[in-house]
């Protein structure tokens, strides 16, 4: 458990005693504004939309093709003016308002940190690729000179014994390596309440009130020393604030699929960061990592109830991040999103399964705000926005949908004049490509003002330059069109799921295989059947131009197999990667945090052939390691029952829940490591034994003596197998 430290309850002085920073009739403006843009564009645009609609499709299709334009319209529009806003904010040198302009460097020098807690919550992920991400945050502090005012902590919520041992060993070895024992800890829930937040309350609970800070960190986040300090710092200088947001970009990217993702991420989220901050200022959003939190205040104002609602709406909050940056703001206190904070980095899903996989757990949490909006009182109107969008992130998806295809009906019933090329709104044709233009202009533009901004700027160099700069923006703008009706269609089945109530399988993400072909099959063959069929229907129906206005969206779902295996291999983004294209400043010339953290520099011991939980019976050093975390327990039947079953037939017969039984269980992993070397040579321990025999005489390089005086662990004589055979001071593998 970690030393005690002095909690100090009090903010830094210097913070309090400086006047507050008046944003709010600034943010008041830039809303009101926003608001006029958005409003007075969509409405423009439903205009002519109504005046141009074919009067064959029917009075109620165009109200609801209307309605639907409405809606759709603005949400993009929002998203557009927020680029526009970010692109005028950083030409003209960054917002005056935001935290990090508030204070000199020299006033930041002075300020003293307080005590931190670095917290990463974990669930079934890949041990030494996260351990070796901590390592490096850890390894920047230590290079700061910082150590001392921070500590860091693993919160498990891993269930797969395989995996939970291994974190436990790793961590052990990690503690080592760092000498950071007394400052490195880890913990893992044996009953995995709410989720993630549920994890960051059980530590706060027991440990809380020993930091005036926490930052947390997800399995794949990175944060550079300076950028840690220099958060504590504002927060001591600035007591009203509660949270502070970086705008984290991705690494490590290796598929092609995440290299498009690294090269949107690096290009355009520092334009849309800065814009989300010049209009939500001191009511922004916190995204559950990469960020500082206020512990105090959390503790106090940021508790997340178990929903009452039906189905979805019942039962712990999933998606808890905006909603706790809303209780922090309720509260009186300040949220900040601080995009100037560099060194900031998150990885990417390396397919577009898992993506989607990803998504269908946040469509789910998002979908649940729809009845904290109704039931919550007291939410800032910024903050209740914040929640509309992140529900129409999910949501537009079916409403793009129904959208396509009451567009797709439209066109089908529109009048074909045969001196003319066909166009669905035959009474407008030039107001309707007018129209379609523009709301292309705003999917687009960003795309151009990102560009132009690192034009201007000079840095088109750190992207390869301008031509490859160019040539990757449009590959990545032809893939988002390509990917667009795919995650249209996942998403809105899994709105579906949502609303119905489907449940969620809630597990570690991937982080590094590829996709197969079996796999992308699996998951699209609905939305190749689909396309299949409404080619059918097209044809039966014997409409040209329903058919023509139909392969934007259907062309992409019938190659959605093809689209992802390609975008989905290391190859393929090795391929590009080669010719140039998809670069970004971090993968030109990652800092060492970011190479040494994707090496993944082992921290356990492979190549023995043994499993985890084999490692954690037979190893002297491992069973030493997950005794001493495991738990007393008073001597049950059951658990002799299983003890007795694992040393006849080995732990593979055997459940995840019996074998997490028995792993916890100091007593059992004694009894089990004591009678496996006492198995006769024919059993199954005794196989194992044979082959870890074999291992350390391959990895010592000399024939190992057989004598009568090696012992148990117990040190008592030691029985079948490995009575006359091998040391255990040898296979000290740990």
């Amino acid at each position: 458990m970690p030393a005690s430290q002095p909690h100090q309850d009090e903010a830094a002085d210097a913070g309090r005693d400086r006047p507050a920073v008046r944003w709010r009739p600034a943010a008041c403006f830039r809303r009101s504004l926003l608001a006029a843009l958005v409003i007075g564009q969509t409405a423009v645009a439903t205009v002519a939309l109504a005046s141009i609609m074919p009067l064959e499709s029917g009075y109620l299709p165009n109200l609801l093709l209307i309605g639907l334009f409405t809606l759709l319209h603005g949400w993009i529009a929002v998203g557009c003016w927020t680029a526009v806003f970010g692109f005028v904010i950083r030409r003209l040198g960054g917002d005056r308002y935001s935290l990090a302009r508030r204070h000199t460097e020299e006033s930041l020098c002075k300020t003293a940190l307080a005590p931190t807690a670095i917290v990463v919550p974990i669930c079934n992920e890949p041990v030494e690729r996260t351990l070796s991400g901590l390592r490096e945050v850890y390894r920047e502090l230590q290079r700061q000179g910082r150590l001392k005012h921070f500590d860091f902590y693993i919160l498990s919520d891993t269930r797969d014994p395989e995996v939970w041992l291994a974190e436990q060993a790793a961590w052990q070895a990690l503690c080592r390596e760092l000498k950071a024992e007394g400052r490195l800890f880890y913990r893992r829930r044996t009953v995995s309440l709410n989720y993630k937040s549920g994890n960051i309350a059980d530590f706060l609970r027991r440990w809380g009130r020993r930091y005036r800070y926490m930052i947390v960190l997800d399995a794949d986040s990175l944060a550079g020393g300076e950028t840690l300090v220099r958060l504590v710092r504002l927060m001591e200088r600035e007591p009203a604030v509660g949270i502070v947001q970086t705008s984290p970009i991705i690494v490590g990217a290796e598929t092609l699929f995440a290299r498009l993702q690294q090269f949107a991420s690096r290009v355009y989220s520092p334009l849309f960061a800065s814009g989300l901050a010049a209009i939500q200022m001191g009511d922004a959003v916190y995204w559950g990592h990469n960020a500082i939190i206020r512990v105090d205040a959390f503790m106090k104002h940021c508790g997340l109830r178990k929903l009452t609602g039906p189905g979805l709406f019942g039962g712990p909050v999933i998606s808890h991040d905006f909603v706790e940056a809303a209780y922090m703001g309720r509260a009186g206190y300040e949220v900040w999103l601080e995009p100037s904070l560099a060194q900031s980095y998150e990885e990417s899903p390396p397919t577009l399964e898992d993506e989607l996989i990803r998504d269908h757990r946040w469509t789910r949490g998002n979908l649940q705000h729809l009845w904290l909006l109704m039931t919550t009182p007291a939410l800032r109107f910024t903050h209740r926005m914040a929640l509309v969008n992140g529900i129409m992130s999910y949501l537009a998806s079916p409403l793009w949908l129904l959208f396509v295809i009451l567009t797709m009906i439209t066109a089908g019933h529109a009048p074909q004049p045969e001196t003319t090329a066909p166009l669905p709104f035959a009474g407008g044709a030039a107001l309707a490509v007018g129209l379609g233009l523009s709301t292309l202009g705003l999917l687009f533009l960003p795309r151009l003002l990102a560009i132009g901004d690192i034009l201007v700027t000079g840095q088109s160099a750190l992207f390869g330059g301008r031509l490859r700069l160019i040539a990757s923006t449009l590959l990545e703008t032809v893939v988002s069109l390509l990917l667009a009706p795919i995650k249209m269609l996942a998403h809105s089945r899994s709105v579906v799921c949502a609303l119905t109530n489907v449940p969620v399988h809630w597990a570690g993400q991937n982080r590094q295989e590829e996709t197969g072909w079996g796999r992308a099959l699996d998951e699209h063959r609905t939305g190749i059947v689909l396309a299949l069929g409404w080619c059918g229907v097209a044809g039966w129906i014997g409409s040209p131009l329903l058919a023509l206005w139909s392969l934007p969206v259907i062309l992409p779902l019938l190659v959605a197999a093809q689209t992802s295996v390609v975008l989905g291999t290391k190859s393929s983004g090795s391929a590009v990667d080669n010719a140039g294209l998809l670069a970004t400043p971090e993968s030109r010339e990652p800092l060492q945090m970011i190479q040494e953290a994707g090496a993944g520099m082992p921290l356990l011991p492979g190549g023995i052939g043994l499993s985890n939980v084999q490692q954690a019976i037979l190893l002297p050093t491992m069973n030493a390691v997950h005794r001493q975390l495991a738990r007393v327990r008073p001597e049950k039947q059951t658990t002799a029952a299983l003890i007795r079953h694992c040393l006849e037939h080995g732990p593979d017969q055997l459940e995840h829940r019996q074998l997490n039984l028995l792993c916890r269980d100091r007593q059992a992993l004694a009894s089990l490591h004591t009678a496996a070397w006492q198995a006769d040579r024919d059993s199954y321990w005794g196989s194992r034994i044979a082959s870890l025999i074999d291992y350390t005489r391959l990895s010592l390089g000399e024939r190992l003596e057989t004598t009568d005086r090696h012992h148990a662990p117990a040190q008592r004589p030691v029985r079948g197998a490995a009575a006359s055979t091998l040391s255990l001071d040898t296979v000290d593998c740990g």
